[in-house]
Formats: structure tokens, sequence, C-alpha cells
């Protein structure tokens, strides 16, 4: 019997040794991958004063087998204004974190931020970086860096105003639900972070109301110097189909993928946008998209796109007068500034034609390093396009004698901008090919007064308006 007994004894110190052993085994698999709760965390908090907000996130481990996570640590070391918590311990960096099979663990992740530095950023970011069998997976970090108004997928369910008061910061989108307006005042700043947009949806209405002394500023939200000229920080604003009397006044939108799309017209008899007084430049696509819909444009700049400047396409009626569309874009290879379409390949890549009713450019500037800045894309079936430049000045190979389509045209003399490359197009040579070359009935036939110029300067006090937006002005 006490040979039976130590046997038992035997085999049960055994099988403990093995479970202890089986327990304490380390899963040193290369392609082991951790679980979040989630990949980016948010503090979308408003600060008024100094102060400080925690978020939670959940580590998983998916092996059966106890893991060892080598390193947690802030991606911005001890310059982050991140701290995180795990197991008790405060810190910047955590190693040798070791988590069972199966089990999860609790990282509380806080941020202490200043948000009345005026010189702060405006977002706060970082990431919380997890090193784990030589595998680095990251989870992003959020923080409003300056006391503003946030708007995280936000939708606008009744009229409302964007005061000045605050920067206005958009993270992934803010959409202007149907029969509403949203009303942008004077001297306000929106500030979209990477692949945000503005949507106005059908019936929906944006209305822009900046002023020469305090414009409306639409850009990324990043304000550091690298990113003053850097494109595409952001998405869009996007006019969805059906969108009504939108009105953009003394506007800047710069640095984003496209500046502006505007969808068919809606049911209105005015145009679906009109833009005045306004620059939309350094867009990694497109400044001004519109399709097959109504817009009006007057003292604006359209300027220095990876795609083009200006896009007008489905078709659609368009009035542009004292405009300048000037692209200068260096990044890398480009179309025209302006192009003029009146058709689409559907999903059976069949051609569908869409009346250009009108395409009018009145005392305009479309000039660039292109060889060519206007493409003139009809539709091979007999649709309507009509379009004609008046007293204009256009770089093109294509010739412009055609008394239908073209009066007083201007081709390919230098304008001589100020400084093109940084968006400053104003004739800044007695030399330009600009100067005195409009016509005052183009001003006198506008809907809109266009007697001064983008910065106020008359246009009528001498022998006859300059062509684009600005009037010379002899230094």
């Amino acid at each position: 019997m006490m040979k039976y007994s130590l046997i038992f004894i035997a085999l049960a110190i055994a099988l403990s040794i093995t479970s202890c052993m089986k327990d304490d085994a380390i899963d040193t698999d290369k392609n082991l991958i951790l679980s979040f709760s989630q990949d980016t965390i948010l503090f979308d908090t408003v600060f008024t004063t100094v102060g400080s907000a925690t978020q939670v996130l959940k580590i998983y481990n998916p092996s059966d087998k106890k893991i060892n996570i080598s390193s947690i640590r802030m991606g911005k070391g001890s310059d982050s204004p991140y701290r995180f918590n795990v197991d008790g311990i405060s810190s910047i960096e955590v190693t040798d974190l070791e988590l069972q099979g199966k089990d999860s663990a609790f990282v509380f992740v806080k941020v202490t931020i200043d948000p009345n530095e005026a010189n702060s950023p405006l977002v706060q970011q970082d990431s919380l970086v997890f090193v784990t069998n030589n595998n680095t997976q990251d989870v992003k970090l959020v923080a409003w860096g300056q006391d503003a108004y946030f708007y995280n997928r936000a939708i606008i369910g009744s009229d409302y105003v964007f005061e000045s008061d605050k920067p206005h910061v958009i993270y992934n989108y803010l959409v202007v639900d149907s029969l509403y307006t949203l009303e942008v005042l004077a001297g306000a700043r929106i500030h979209l972070h990477p692949g945000a947009f503005i949507l106005v949806y059908n019936t929906a209405s944006l209305k822009v109301k900046g002023t020469a002394d305090q414009p409306v500023i639409i850009e990324g939200d990043r304000l550091e110097d690298y990113y003053k000229t850097l494109p595409g920080q952001w998405g869009r604003i996007w006019l969805y189909a059906g969108s009504v009397n939108n009105e953009i006044d003394y506007a800047i939108i710069r640095n984003g993928e496209t500046g502006i799309q505007v969808d068919t017209v809606g049911n209105s008899t005015n145009p679906t946008l009109r833009i005045n007084n306004s620059l939309i430049y350094n867009m990694t696509d497109i400044g001004l998209l519109a399709q097959g819909t109504s817009v009006e444009a007057r003292n604006c700049v359209f300027a220095n796109c990876g795609s083009y400047t200006v896009a007008l396409t489905l078709g659609g009626s368009y009035d542009f007068r004292h405009c300048t569309i000037g692209n200068y874009w260096r990044r890398f290879q480009r179309y025209s500034g302006l192009i003029l379409n009146n058709y689409y390949i559907d999903i059976n890549k069949e051609l569908q034609s869409r009346p250009l009713e009108n395409a009018y450019f009145g005392n305009c500037v479309i000039y660039g390093d292109n060889t060519d800045e206007l493409t003139l894309d009809q539709s091979p079936s007999s649709s309507t396009y009509n379009y004609m430049f008046d007293n204009c000045l256009v770089k093109t190979t294509l010739p412009v004698s055609d008394p239908a389509h073209f009066t007083n045209t201007t081709r390919n003399q230098e304008p001589w901008f100020k400084d093109p490359l940084l968006a400053e197009f104003e004739p800044d040579s007695t030399l330009s090919s600009v100067i005195n070359k409009g016509s005052l009935e183009v001003i006198n036939s506008s809907n809109f007064d266009l007697t001064k110029d983008l910065k106020q300067r008359s246009r009528i006090s001498d022998t006859a308006p300059d062509l684009g937006a600005y009037e010379f002005e002899e230094r």
C-alpha cells in the first residue's frame, strides 16, 4: 500500500511540475500580434484651463500561452504630453509586461495640456508603441491642443453658426443635414484633420461670410511652419447633389485634396454656388470641381493644384468674371489649369452626354507653366457645348480667332505675377500683359459689384480694368 501511495505522490508532483512548466511557457511566435480595443484614442474634452483627461485602452493576448510584451512606450518619449499607467506604473515606458494566455490588460492613458497656449499645436498627436516578439504595433493618440470647438463625425440638425471667437476643428466629417444652413462668420478659422471633410446635403446650404479685413480661413489642423505650404492635409468641402444657395465670400481655402466639389443643381433658381473674393489653392487634386451644376465666381483666385485647377465637368452653367486661374504646381505631373467637359462614361462604359449650357469667362486669366492651360473636352456626340472667353488672357496652343468662342483674347503673353509658386498672382511689372486689357462691359453687365479688385483697389479709376482678380499697383 505504501508503495502505491509513493507512486501516486510522485505522479502528482510530476503533473504539478508539468502544469507549472506549461503555465510558464511563453509564446515566442514572431507572427504574434496583439489586439486592441481601439486603434486610435481621441481625447475630445474641451479644456478651458490647464488640465488633463484619461482614456482607457484594453490589450488582448490572442495566444493560449503567456506572452511577454518587451516594451510599451510613448512614441515621442519625454517630449510627449501623454503618460500611461499599466499595472499601477505611470511612465513613458514599461518593459517586460507579461500577459497570460487569452488574458487582457488595461492601459490608462493620460494627457495634460494648456489649451490657452497660443503657440502650441492645434492638435497634439503621439502613439503608444508596443513591441512583442520583435513585432512593433502602435495605437494613435489624438488630443486637442488649444481651446476650440471640436466636431467629430458631427451632423448639424438645425441652423448653426460658426463664430469667430475660437477655431473650429473637424475630425472625420461634419455634415449639414437637409433643410438646414451652416453660417460661417467673418474671421472664423476652420481646421480639418487629414481625410476630414464638410458635406452639405440635399436642400442644405453653406454661407461663408468673410470680409476683406476678416476672411474666413479653411485649412488643415497642423499649424507648424512645415505644414504651411503642404497640400493634401484634409479632404474637401462637398456641396452635395441638390444642395442650394451656397455662398462663399472672402474665404481662403488651402492645403487640402479638393477645395470645393459642387454637384448637380438643386431646386433653386439661384446658382448652386456663388463664390466671391476668395482664394482656393495648393490642392493635391482639384481646386474647384463642378459636376453638371451652376456656379458663379467673381474676384477669385484658383491656383496650384495637382490635377486640374478648375474642372467644369458633366455640363452645367458657369459664369466667371475677374478670376485668375493660375497653375504652377511643381510636385508632380499635372493637367491643365482649366477643363470644360460635357459628358461622362457610365458603369457600362457607355458615353453619356450632358449639355454645357454656358461657360463664360470675362476679364479672366488662365495661365501657368504648362504649354497648354486650357482643355476643351467635348463629347463626340452633338450635345450642347457653349463657352466664351471675353477679354481674357489664355495660355494655350489652341487658336483663339473664332468669334463664337473668343473675343479680344490675348494668348501666351507673360502676366508677370508677383510670386505664383506662393499663390501670389498680382501683376508685378508694367510689362504685364493683363494691364488695361479688360472690358468695362464685363463689369457693368455683372450682377455683382466688380468695380474693386480682390484687395479693394478700384478697377475704374484708369484707362481700363486689368485682367484677373487683381488690379496692378505700381510700387
